[in-house]
Formats: structure tokens, sequence, C-alpha cells
């Protein structure tokens, strides 16, 4: 019994070690394939590294998303961050920097005292975007003033931007302008919705002010994604898409949203741009890839 039960094991352990190398070459193959899928697909993708691979330091994450095969890479506030070395990065891997964030929450846009600083930040943007290859920059609304309507803010926001899109067009920045959503994520944020959104950028009627469509934030606030997309596409205001499922804010796959179908209509509708994969993986980043090059077929 000793005797059968040590050649049974010998032949187990080899026939293990055999199969090993087979193995590990099947997941080089499978990811090597990835690659060349994500490479290839009709939508653009933007992996936001403020999102995907928390857990590395800022360049190596940039690295990592080369690895998996992503064209390009988006990111939040340029303050305090080594454009320089960014820069460096990206060119060297072949990434291109689709977005980053220009002006954030705080302070708000839709207060105009505040708009002095809004001018001499957008200043310092144009030439980030210049150093890192860019041609959109992120800029939010502001969350709500006590005392002041919305329709009084989102006009502070009109003047805001009417004030900077002279800059921006100089320097051939477009300014994408994001409404959130005030369900979830961002309760007593002053800008939600695709029509007020809209309805800002026609005031101010520059070319490069234009909105970053998060569907994330649409699908909350609005649902028929499809349908508004359409209208924001005739109404020649999309600068920018992004997208995250929901509920949870993931990748495509994890939540109720059909992608295949939206990215679809995105591509049908003619936009070309990337898409910005503003989404925390649910499991890993190498699953979470496959789902987002899962939501690319249609």
């Amino acid at each position: 019994m000793r005797s059968h039960r040590r050649t049974f094991l010998q032949s187990t352990l080899a026939g293990a070690a055999a199969l090993a190398p087979m193995a590990f070459a099947g997941a080089q193959d499978d990811a090597s394939q990835l690659r060349e899928t994500l490479k290839s697909t009709k939508t653009k993708f933007a992996v936001n590294i403020e999102m995907w691979f928390t857990g590395l330091p800022f360049l190596d994450r940039i690295r990592k998303t080369a690895e998996l095969g992503f064209p390009a890479i988006e990111m939040w506030p340029f303050q305090n961050r080594d454009i320089e070395a960014i820069a460096v990065l990206t060119q060297e891997l072949g990434l291109s920097v689709a977005q980053f964030t220009a002006w954030g929450f705080r302070p708000g846009m839709n207060e105009v005292q505040n708009h002095d600083l809004l001018e001499k930040t957008v200043r310092e943007a144009c030439d980030v975007a210049k150093t890192l290859n860019c041609k959109l920059a992120c800029v939010v609304a502001g969350d709500d003033v006590s005392g002041m309507t919305q329709e009084e803010m989102h006009d502070n926001v009109i003047l805001g931007l009417k004030r900077v899109a002279p800059i921006a067009e100089d320097h051939d920045l477009t300014l994408i302008l994001e409404p959130m959503n005030i369900r979830v994520d961002h309760k007593g944020h002053c800008l939600y919705g695709s029509a007020p959104a809209i309805r800002i950028c026609e005031e101010v009627g520059s070319s490069h002010v234009k909105i970053n469509w998060d569907l994330y934030h649409m699908h909350i606030t609005e649902g028929d994604l499809c349908g508004h997309l359409r209208e924001g596409m005739q109404a020649k205001q999309i600068g920018y898409l992004q997208l995250a499922d929901h509920p949870g804010r993931n990748e495509p796959g994890t939540g109720e949203i059909h992608y295949n179908r939206v990215l679809k209509e995105a591509h049908m509708l003619g936009y070309r741009g990337f898409v910005g994969l503003e989404c925390n993986p649910l499991k890993d980043e190498l699953t979470a890839a496959r789902r987002v090059a899962a939501a690319d077929v249609w």
C-alpha cells in the first residue's frame, strides 16, 4: 500500500510539474490577448489612475496601465503632481493623457469672488496641458451656496467660464464642465443632469467649453442614457465621456447599466474621443480590464 501510494504521489507531482509551465504560458497568452484586444477596441478607454492601482506609487500606476494595453490615462488635480515625470513616462510608454482636473469642487466656480483664482488656475492648467500634450481639462461648478438660488449659481458659472474661455481657446485647451449626481455621491452639488449643463455651455458659446458627460452620474440623475446622449451630441456640447456601473461605481458588467448598448450608441453618434474609466475595480484590475473589453462588444 505504501509503495503504491508513493508511486501515485510521485506520478501526480511529476504531472503537476509538467503542467505548471503550460498553465503559466496559458496565463501569459491570455494577458497578451487582452492587451491586443484593448489596443484595438472600437472605444478608446482611458484608465483613471486615481481609482485604479491605488496601492501603487503614482508613476507605477501609469506603467501598469500600459501593461494592460490601455491607450490612455486620466487623472484628477494637477497640483502636487510631478508633471514633467508624468509627461516623460507617458511619452516613453506611448500613452495619451486624456484629461485632468483643472478646477475642483472648492472654492466654487459658482461664486464670482472666486473667478480671479479661477483665471489664474486655468492659465496654470494650460501650461500643464501643453507639457502633457493633453487637450482636455475638467472643471467643476461647485457645491450649493447658502442664500443663492440654483439659477444664480449657474449664472455665476457661466460668467466664470466666459472669462476663461478665451484663455482656453488661445491655448487650444477644451474645458469640460462635469455635472455630478446628488443622490449617491455628491449631495448638495449645484450642477446635475444634462439639460442645465447644456444650457450653461450654450450660454458660454465657446468651442473650447464643453461637457464632461459622465454616464454614471447621468444614469443616476436622469436615466435614458442613449436618449440624452443623442440630445447632447445634437447640441454639440459633449466634450468627453466617462463611465462606471451602478450601483457600486465599479467597472462595466458589475451593475445595472448595459454599457454595450450605450457605447454602441456613442459610437454610432460619432463620438471618437476617449472614454474615461472613472470606476473602482470590483475585484482586481485585470478582471476589470476584461470586463471593460467585454463592454465594447456589439
